[in-house]
């Protein structure tokens, strides 16, 4: 069946609560990129120092990585909806606090405590529209990349409107958004049934006993850390205005949205999985290079055109870490984030420091050899990550109050 048809089991023909749900995430997505076209008007504000403000994301993914030993142990006890819905509550709050900061320290603090919200909802958020939507896995995971990619698109716009005025607005908008999501999920998802087995705190981290999840995992870990050099370090290096910053990563986050919903699945289908994964993270490698040495244009153009390989990296891992082993799904996605999300919070606090103790090319040379790393792991590992996506079916049980899919 085609994803994309507008029939039954289409990507467009799906229940309100996956949409309420859907919704909620783009917005979830969006505070990732968010403070991209206001770092250095944060950095200003708060009399702060790129590295200072670059902890806005460590703090932000490291508890997100460590919350996703939680995810799976909280909704297996309480259900996805009650699980999304704290979530959710969470992200209002600390984004609220967010936007009264008056040091860096209490603003990356508060960023923690929405990461905490932020995982809670993002991990449960994949297992309910897998278990909910029509028409199977791929057109769920296509739900659920378009929304990330629209969430990342929307992010830096949304934040380079709202921060010219003031770099705390952006924290009040997303507050007010998530409060909307909040009330979405309230009205139209119903109460998950409890899945027969609780998930453990540990149950993570053994599913990555699995050969091919622990390689997919370690790719994707050296692949976030070029993903994240490029989405909070190269707004210093353009420095740009909001409005013009916020028109590049809008341009970047559109050609991601494009190729992880349209272009990576056709690109798949014609060449394999791994050799589309393998080719995109080499060619990002070689874009992150040119937009460390080139001028001042070429790094806005290559910055934009990372967008794309990111696109289709984002939808490849995806579909490697909810197939590639026989962990139900919610437990090997939290295992696989559990790795990858520690490179996202190296990346945006190793990237200014790597600067201040060399120069600013090399930040874009390491986040370039972590990318061939992460192809190389898909060389070497790729008996390991090898599957076939058709032979996944339906399994009649739940699993983290959803219905899951086994391969």
């Amino acid at each position: 069946m085609d994803p994309f048809d507008a029939g039954a089991g289409g990507i467009l023909r799906q229940p309100k609560a996956v949409w309420a749900t859907a919704g909620a995430s783009v917005v979830a997505f969006m505070g990732i990129g968010l403070v991209d076209p206001i770092l250095p008007s944060i950095a200003q504000g708060l009399d702060a120092s790129a590295s200072q403000v670059s902890l806005l994301f460590t703090s932000y993914f490291l508890i997100t990585a460590l919350a996703m030993l939680v995810t799976g142990f909280v909704s297996s006890r309480i259900g996805g909806r009650r699980t999304l819905l704290l979530g959710l509550a969470l992200v209002v709050v600390f984004a609220g606090l967010a936007g009264t900061s008056d040091t860096v320290g209490q603003l990356v603090g508060y960023r923690a405590g929405w990461g905490l919200g932020n995982a809670l909802f993002v991990s449960t958020a994949l297992a309910v529209i897998v278990g909910a939507a029509a028409g199977g896995s791929a057109a769920a995971i296509l739900l659920y990349e378009s929304a990330l990619g629209l969430g990342m698109a929307c992010g830096p716009l949304v934040g380079a409107l709202l921060g010219d005025a003031s770099w705390r607005y952006p924290f009040f908008g997303t507050a007010f958004l998530m409060a909307i999501g909040f009330l979405c999920i309230t009205a139209f998802l119903k109460e998950q049934p409890k899945p027969a087995r609780r998930t453990s705190l540990l149950d993570p981290v053994k599913a990555l006993g699995h050969g091919g999840l622990a390689s997919a995992a370690v790719s994707a870990f050296f692949y976030n850390y070029t993903f994240f050099t490029v989405l909070a370090f190269t707004p210093f290096v353009l420095n740009m205005k909001p409005y013009r910053s916020g028109a590049v990563f809008f341009a970047w986050g559109v050609l991601l949205a494009v190729f992880s919903v349209l272009v990576a699945p056709r690109m798949q289908k014609r060449f394999g999985s791994l050799k589309v994964l393998g080719g995109s993270l080499v060619l990002l490698a070689a874009d992150v290079l040119v937009l460390g040495y080139g001028n001042h244009t070429a790094a806005v153009v290559c910055t934009i055109l990372s967008g794309a390989f990111i696109g289709v990296n984002n939808t490849v891992y995806t579909e490697l870490a909810l197939g590639v082993s026989d962990a139900p799904r919610p437990v090997a996605s939290a295992g696989y984030n559990f790795v990858r999300w520690f490179a996202a919070a190296a990346a945006p606090y190793f990237a200014p420091k790597i600067e201040e103790w060399t120069d600013v090319h090399i930040p874009f040379v390491v986040a370039a050899v972590t990318a061939v790393l992460g192809a190389v792991v898909v060389l070497v590992r790729r008996r390991s990550l090898t599957y076939e996506a058709e032979e996944l079916e339906p399994r009649h049980a739940t699993e983290d109050g959803v219905t899951v899919f086994a391969n």
